[in-house]
């Protein structure tokens, strides 16, 4: 049996069965042994790691960055995931952390920009809110990158400060105010739900306060009604992280960090041929109109 059918069969059930069990069925339908199938997987999958780190990434044109971590056997991986002027997503790399620290982020971020990432005609980049990734995206782009802080992630984090009969009332609120397509509106109304807490919870309105800007940048580009679905919450790593957890989740045993770093490479390549393109893509011109516009990159290509 040809080795990529290993590889294949295995990641593939990985996501309803555990290891064991997916290896016995291999076992019983070709007929090969635990240490055969084992070892055409360490191959196989040693294979695409190396083709996923050095995949060459000049070879799209990205619009756009989401960056986020998941908890892998006590160890955050930050992942990131890049989103093509097509709409396109395309898992781009990761690296394994202690936590989401700007020094370790902005070694992948440059892995990728060594890979030929371009950006420099402006690219955004929708983060949790971490001061970790923040700083790491601000250092390594620098002047061609906006952010664009998830909704969902800062609605969480003001509602976890209040009492529990409250929380479904302010989450609504928020919810409310971050729908509102126009960008003077929605601040209005966030400027609001902010004084209101401030009387009942100043922790929970300073925690709205912080960052507030970087959560509307996408109102502020007047994009809200063409892109905010899928650019204003970091949805779509959250989906990606979901999927990824179907495969990872039924191993049972992590022998060391390469076996892990072999599995989420395949397991990223696995999903990534099953994802959709992002909601309008073909809106995704006017996000790159307004994000030269906003940085002011046309200007300092003509001067």
């Amino acid at each position: 049996m040809p080795q990529e059918e290993v590889i294949k069969k295995v990641i593939k059930g990985l996501s309803q069965k555990d290891y064991e069990e997916v290896t016995r069925s291999v076992i019983e339908s070709f007929g090969l042994s635990q240490s055969t199938i084992s070892r055409s997987f360490i191959e196989e999958s040693r294979k695409e790691l190396e083709e996923f780190e050095k995949r060459d990434l000049g070879l799209y044109d990205f619009i756009a960055l989401i960056l986020d971590g998941k908890y892998l056997s006590r160890e955050n991986i930050v992942i990131a995931l890049g989103v093509t002027i097509t709409g396109i997503k395309v898992p781009l790399g990761f690296i394994q952390t202690t936590t989401e620290n700007s020094y370790a982020v902005k070694g992948l971020l440059k892995n990728l920009i060594d890979r030929n990432f371009r950006f420099t005609e402006g690219i955004l980049t929708i983060l949790d809110g971490s001061k970790g990734l923040k700083k790491a995206v601000e250092e390594v782009f620098g002047e061609f990158a906006l952010i664009q802080r998830c909704q969902w992630h800062k609605r969480e984090n003001v509602v976890s400060y209040l009492r529990e009969e409250q929380k479904d009332n302010f989450r609504g609120k928020l919810q409310r105010a971050y729908s509102e397509p126009n960008y003077e509106t929605a601040k209005l109304r966030i400027i609001e739900i902010r004084d209101e807490l401030k009387k009942i919870n100043r922790s929970a309105a300073n925690s709205l306060e912080e960052g507030l800007e970087e959560t509307l940048t996408i109102h502020r580009l007047g994009l809200v009604e063409e892109l905010g679905r899928s650019f204003t919450t970091t949805n779509l790593i959250e989906n990606l992280n979901s999927q990824l957890e179907k495969y990872l989740r039924k191993v049972k045993r992590w022998v060391n960090s390469e076996m892990k770093s072999r599995w989420i490479a395949t397991a990223l390549i696995e999903v990534e041929g099953k994802m959709r393109r992002v909601n309008n893509y073909e809106k995704l011109h006017m996000l790159r109109k307004t994000l030269k516009s906003e940085l002011k990159l046309e200007q300092q290509k003509v001067a």
